[in-house]
C-alpha cells in the first residue's frame, strides 16, 4: 500500500528562532497581500465608474456592504480553523493539521451549497431594499449580488487556504496566490466589464463575473497543490472523507464569536455613517469620511490586520509547543512592529494631507478642511488600532475568541455610538465629535485588549480533536 504524502516540514523557527524574526516572517507577506487585495477593489471601482457610471459604483458599494456581512460571518469558521492549525503545528502534529483543514474545506462546501447560494439568491432583492438602494442602483446591483452569492466558493477557498497556510507557518504561498488572484481578477474585469471581441460588455455584473471566475481558478489550482504534497498542508486519498463532527464543533466553538464580532463591527460602521449623514454639512462630511477613513486609513488597517494574522499564528504555535512565555513575548513584539508602521503612516497624514487627498480629486474647500481634520485624528487613532489588533491576534491565536468579541462590541459600538447619540440628544453634533468618537473607540479597544491578554487566562485553553480513525 502506498503511504500518503506528508507534505513540507513545518518551519520550526516560529517556535525556536528569534521572536522578532518569526513575527516579521509571517507579517510582511500578509500585509503586502492585504494592500494588493485592497488596491484591486479600487481598480474595480475605477473601471466600473468609467464604463458604467456612478450607479455602477453605488451598486458595487451597497452589494459589498451586504456581501461582506455574510462572508465575514461564514468565514469566521476559518478563525476556528486557524486556532487548531496553529496549535497542532506548534505541537508538530501534521496529521491533525491536515484533518482540520479538510474539515474546514468540507464545511465551507456545505455552507455555500446549502445556505449561502440558495438563500442569498432569493433574498438579494429584499437585502437591497433594506439598505435603501434606489431603483437605478438596484438594477445594477441585483445581478452583481446574486453572482457573488451563488459562485463565491472559490473566494472562500482562497480565504480558507490563506488562513490555514499562514497558521501553519507559510505566509509566502498565500501572498503568491493573492497576487495571482488580483492580476487574474483585473484582466477578467477588463474583459467582462467593457467587453472584448466576441465577449459582450456585462458592465457591473462583469465585475462580479471576473471576481468569481478568478476565485474559482485559484481554488482549482490550490486543490491540485493540496493533493500534490508540496505544501505544508496536504490532502490525500487515505484521509477520512466523512464529516468529523468533533472537529467541526471545534471550528464553530472558536470561530463563531469572531463572526458575531465581524457582523457587530459592520453594523456599528453603518450606524456611525448614519450619524455623519445627520450633520449640517452631511454631504461634505460623508465625502471626507469616505476618503480619509475608508480609503487612506485603510493603509493602517491593512498593515495592522497583517500584524494580527501573524501574531495569531506565532502565538498559537508557541502555545501548542508548550511555550506560553514565548507566546506572550511574541504579542508584545508584534505590537511594537505595528506601532512603528502606524506611526510612519500617521506622520504622512500630518505632513502631506492635501497631497494625499488630491489623489482622490478632492479640492472643494469645506470637504478638504473636514478631511484634513479627520486625518489628524486618525494619525493618533492608528496607534491605538494597531496595538488593539496585535493583542486581538494574540487572544484569537491562543483560542480566546470571545474576549475580542465583547471588547469590539463595547469599543466599536457602545462607546462611539453612545457618545454621538448623547451629544446629538443634548447638544449639536459636529464632525469633530464623530472624529473624536472614533479615536475613543480605538483607544478603548486597545486598552481592553492589552488588559485582557495580560490576565493570561489563555494559558489554560485546551485544544484537541482526538486521534484519526484507522481503517
Amino acid at each position: 500500500m502506498v503511504a500518503p504524502k506528508k507534505g513540507k516540514a513545518f518551519d520550526r523557527s516560529i517556535v525556536e528562532g528569534p521572536i522578532r524574526g518569526a513575527v516579521w516572517k509571517l507579517a510582511w507577506p500578509t500585509m503586502l497581500q492585504n494592500i494588493i487585495g485592497g488596491m484591486q477593489g479600487i481598480v474595480d471601482h475605477a473601471m466600473v465608474g468609467n464604463y458604467v457610471g456612478y450607479t455602477g459604483n453605488a451598486a458595487i458599494g451597497v452589494s459589498w456592504q451586504i456581501f461582506l456581512v455574510v462572508i465575514v460571518f461564514i468565514s469566521s469558521l476559518f478563525t476556528g480553523m486557524g486556532v487548531l492549525v496553529a496549535r497542532f503545528t506548534g505541537a508538530n502534529e501534521p496529521d491533525k493539521v491536515n484533518r482540520t483543514v479538510y474539515q474546514a474545506f468540507l464545511t465551507s462546501i456545505m455552507l455555500v451549497v446549502f445556505v449561502l447560494a440558495p438563500i442569498g439568491y432569493l433574498l438579494s432583492p429584499i437585502l437591497l431594499d433594506l439598505v435603501n438602494a434606489t431603483e437605478a442602483v438596484q438594477t445594477e446591483a441585483l445581478p452583481y449580488l446574486r453572482i457573488m452569492f451563488v459562485f463565491s466558493f472559490g473566494m472562500l477557498v482562497f480565504f480558507m487556504l490563506g488562513g490555514a497556510l499562514r497558521s501553519a507557518g507559510d505566509a509566502k504561498t498565500p501572498l503568491r496566490l493573492g497576487i495571482a488572484l488580483t492580476i487574474l481578477n483585473i484582466v477578467l474585469n477588463v474583459v467582462f466589464i467593457r467587453g472584448l471581441g466576441p465577449i459582450p460588455a456585462f458592465g457591473t455584473a462583469g465585475a462580479a463575473m471576473g471576481t468569481v471566475i478568478a476565485g474559482a481558478t485559484i481554488a482549482i489550482y490550490s486543490l491540485f497543490k493540496l493533493f500534490g504534497g508540496t505544501w505544508v498542508v496536504v490532502f490525500h486519498r487515505r484521509m477520512e472523507w466523512a464529516p468529523d463532527w468533533t472537529i467541526i464543533r471545534q471550528l464553530f466553538k472558536f470561530g463563531l464569536p469572531t463572526g458575531i464580532q465581524g457582523v457587530a463591527m459592520n453594523v456599528g460602521g453603518v450606524l456611525l455613517l448614519a450619524f455623519v449623514g445627520s450633520l449640517a454639512t452631511s454631504a461634505q462630511a460623508q465625502a471626507a469620511y469616505v476618503v480619509s477613513y475608508t480609503q487612506l486609513f485603510s493603509f493602517v488597517t491593512w498593515t495592522s490586520v497583517g500584524i494580527m494574522g501573524a501574531t495569531a499564528a506565532v502565538a498559537g504555535q508557541n502555545l501548542g509547543a508548550g511555550q506560553p512565555d514565548r507566546t506572550a513575548q511574541s504579542v508584545n513584539v508584534a505590537a511594537g512592529i505595528g506601532l512603528s508602521l502606524a506611526a510612519s503612516i500617521g506622520l504622512m497624514f500630518f505632513i502631506f494631507p492635501n497631497q494625499l487627498l488630491g489623489i482622490f480629486g478632492m479640492d472643494e474647500p469645506v470637504v478638504v478642511g473636514l478631511a484634513v481634520e479627520l486625518l489628524r485624528y486618525l494619525a493618533v487613532s492608528g496607534l491605538f488600532i494597531t496595538v488593539a489588533l496585535a493583542y486581538t491576534g494574540g487572544l484569537q491565536g491562543t483560542g480566546d475568541t470571545k474576549s475580542p468579541m465583547y471588547i469590539s462590541i463595547v469599543s466599536q459600538i457602545v462607546i462611539p455610538l453612545g457618545m454621538c447619540f448623547g451629544i446629538q440628544t443634548f447638544s449639536t453634533l459636529e464632525p469633530r465629535h464623530i472624529w473624536m468618537a472614533i479615536v475613543l473607540g480605538h483607544l478603548t479597544r486597545a486598552t481592553l485588549s492589552v488588559i485582557v491578554f495580560r490576565r493570561e487566562k489563555w494559558r489554560n485553553i485546551e485544544v484537541d480533536i482526538g486521534a484519526a480513525e484507522t481503517a
